[in-house]
């Protein structure tokens, strides 16, 4: 007879582009009066291999069991490196959920193009940032326009490589999974959100925000957290 499995005590934050690990603010109060060990990383956005590398780091520090979470691009990064023992299960915000062989820019593909989309710019060094005009109105439009200004002045531009790499892994086939569908996203589709939340078989819930959930409704994001720190792992694939 095997083992309960034990809740969860510790929770790795995972960033996806234009935004660091600050994006995680107004939610890891939440967690941690819940009594909870977080860690809200800072990935480089170079490359998928160098920010897993971060994240694999990240774990290699915590005590077991664990919840990984990631936004947008950072649901490429957790899908990639949550194979690992420790994780107990993966929370995916507003995030890409890629099977093996897919990327962000291949997800992307599959929907209509977002409003925020028109507003990407690419430098000389192939990294690429939004506009303010995509930060105000198609990433964070629900946001107060102090928080949006702010946004702008400290977004963090991402690698063409890491939003062009395709996973080499899929650890939602293996780990029970959450998927927060932002349905006022202007950045990746509510449409696209919802394919891949019953693509991997996740527990989804509705928030009606804009990309930055975490951001807006951070009540919401913690909960659900919460929640998967709790359950009992239920998947068999």
């Amino acid at each position: 007879m095997s083992e309960p499995r034990r809740k969860a005590e510790s929770i790795i934050l995972v960033h996806g582009a234009w935004s660091d690990g600050s994006i995680w603010a107004r939610v890891i109060p939440q967690l941690r009066a819940a009594g909870l060990s977080v860690t809200a990383v800072q990935l480089p956005l170079t490359s998928l291999a160098d920010d897993t590398a971060v994240v694999r780091r990240a774990i290699a520090l915590e005590d077991g069991p664990i919840v990984l979470a990631g936004h947008a691009y950072g649901g490429v990064v957790i899908t990639e490196c949550g194979d690992h023992p420790k994780i107990s299960g993966l929370v995916y915000v507003a995030a890409f959920a890629p099977d093996i062989g897919a990327s962000a820019f291949s997800l992307g593909r599959r929907a209509d193009a977002s409003p925020a989309d028109a507003e990407i710019r690419t430098d000389s060094a192939d990294f690429l940032k939004l506009t303010p005009k995509g930060v105000t109105e198609d990433f964070a439009q629900d946001l107060p326009e102090s928080v949006r200004e702010t946004m702008i002045a400290t977004q963090g531009p991402i690698s063409l490589d890491a939003l062009g790499a395709p996973a080499t892994n899929a650890a939602w086939r293996s780990k029970p999974s959450w998927f927060v569908l932002a349905r006022h996203d202007r950045t990746i589709s509510p449409f696209l959100q919802q394919m891949m939340a019953d693509e991997i078989g996740a527990t989804a819930v509705d928030v009606f925000s804009s990309h930055v959930a975490m951001l807006s409704c951070p009540g919401n994001i913690a909960d659900v957290l919460i929640e998967a720190t709790r359950a009992p792992d239920s998947r068999h694939r």
